[in-house]
């Protein structure tokens, strides 16, 4: 049962009255729908639709809303959040110095709390800790390739805000967007790509016989770019690309390369999407 001190995450509390009203109008999910001992990814949403911050989100207390983010966009989620609030009955404050660890691969020893609850993102077992966690027995590297192996995606390693979908981070594919909730902040954009099966960008799992180049490094083949590749772990790692360009390099038999490295690309196996049945003529 691996733990891992998570370092580079902060907290944003949003208590009050009004607190899960205010943000149910103006984030990605769906809280009606969160559970008092699950973490559920979401997002803020510039209104063109893109990804302007992402996070966990999770019930501290019954009018408390824990929000975990990246701990170098936590100040600016705050403003941002403050912007938003107009004359909610809501308090927002980001904690000082907590303490963010994450547990996986087995829950026979876990104990469900307002301080320990479970990562939605992923099928296998996986707890956030708030507070008291269990002794480290792991890196966050070691984490970081437990994420990738599942093809679980985030700012920073994979894909820089604001220039990202929701589904192209598979936020649609985790209970990251609430459709049948009405309206939040980019909702029109982001309700639109869903009903018109617009959604090219996807995540992918990325594998090579030999170790990846760096983050960053263009997936090609037959010299059109398909996609980036983000988080690396030895010979694997994840990579937002062209579904309908990856299809096109597959039916032609094309190698795919990432620099100098073959790779081979696949759909994270508890994703639902697949591959276009037929390639899109668009080079955009």
């Amino acid at each position: 049962m691996p733990t891992a001190i998570l370092a580079d995450r902060a907290i944003i509390d949003v208590s009050g009255p009004d607190a899960e009203h205010f943000l149910q109008n103006i984030l990605t999910l769906d809280l009606d729908a969160l559970g008092k001992s699950e973490a559920r990814p979401g997002a803020l949403l510039a209104p063109q639709g893109k990804i302007m911050f992402d996070f966990l989100v999770s019930r501290s207390t019954d009018n408390t809303l824990r929000l975990e983010c990246r701990a170098d966009i936590a100040d600016d989620f705050v403003r941002r959040l403050m912007l938003y609030r107009l004359r909610a009955k809501a308090d927002i404050s980001k904690q000082d110095q907590p303490h963010i660890a994450v547990t996986w691969q087995d829950d026979s020893a876990i104990s469900h709390s307002d301080s320990t609850v479970r990562d939605s993102r992923f099928q296998q077992p996986v707890f956030r800790h708030y507070g008291t966690a269990p002794t480290p027995s792991a890196s966050e590297a070691d984490w970081h390739a437990f994420r990738i192996d599942n093809g679980v995606a985030e700012s920073g390693p994979d894909y820089a805000l604001s220039d990202a979908f929701p589904h192209d981070v598979l936020l649609d594919q985790m209970g990251g967007i609430g459709f049948k909730k009405g309206c939040f902040i980019g909702q029109e954009v982001v309700s639109r790509m869903q009903h018109r099966g617009t959604a090219r960008r996807r995540v992918l799992l990325v594998s090579a016989a030999s170790g990846l180049p760096a983050p960053g490094t263009e997936l090609k083949a037959d010299g059109k770019v398909l996609g980036t590749l983000g988080s690396v772990d030895g010979s694997n790692g994840l990579a937002i690309a062209r579904i309908d360009r990856v299809k096109a390099a597959l039916d032609a038999g094309s190698a795919i390369t990432a620099g100098d490295v073959t790779v081979a690309l696949a759909i994270p196996a508890w994703a639902s999407f697949t591959y276009p049945e037929a390639t899109s003529a668009e080079d955009a």
